[in-house]
């Protein structure tokens, strides 16, 4: 068994009066979810922060800036038939920048839905778990 850390985020705008929540659907397994990727890939002293950063904007083009940490969400999947237990740490993001046309080969879409849409859209289980921690952040009823 392996154990895999990851870092990414909940990224909301206002537009006008209304909050969008930012969502993608991955290329590998076609599931809605929030963009993440592996803490320490490409640079060993990479902060959970740093990370969950850099792999909204590769993964969505979107800048963001960290206003708060979620729970940590942990489960179990296997790769090549091997076990991994993944612990994922989010945050809420607030949009600064970027286009979601910018994204990179990993994520096949990537769109700005109403808060309302994001429960139903969102495919697993723990992506659904830091939405519903962003949403009482938000104070989204």
């Amino acid at each position: 068994m392996k154990y895999e850390f990851s870092a990414g985020g909940v990224v909301y705008k206002k537009d006008q009066d209304k909050l969008e929540i930012l969502i993608a659907m991955h290329s590998g397994h076609h599931g809605w979810v929030f963009p993440k990727g592996i803490i320490g890939d490409q640079n060993e002293k990479e902060t959970k922060e740093e990370a969950a950063l850099r792999e909204v904007t590769e993964e969505t083009g979107i800048t963001g800036e960290i206003k708060n940490a979620l729970t940590p969400v942990t489960y179990w999947y296997v790769w090549e038939g091997e076990k991994k237990k993944k612990t994922v740490y989010y945050f809420l993001m607030e949009y600064i920048s970027g286009e979601t046309t910018n994204h990179d080969w990993e994520m096949e879409e990537v769109e700005w839905l109403p808060t309302e849409e994001i429960a139903t859209r969102l495919t697993y289980k723990t992506d659904k778990q830091a939405w519903q921690e962003a949403k009482a952040m938000l104070e989204i009823e």
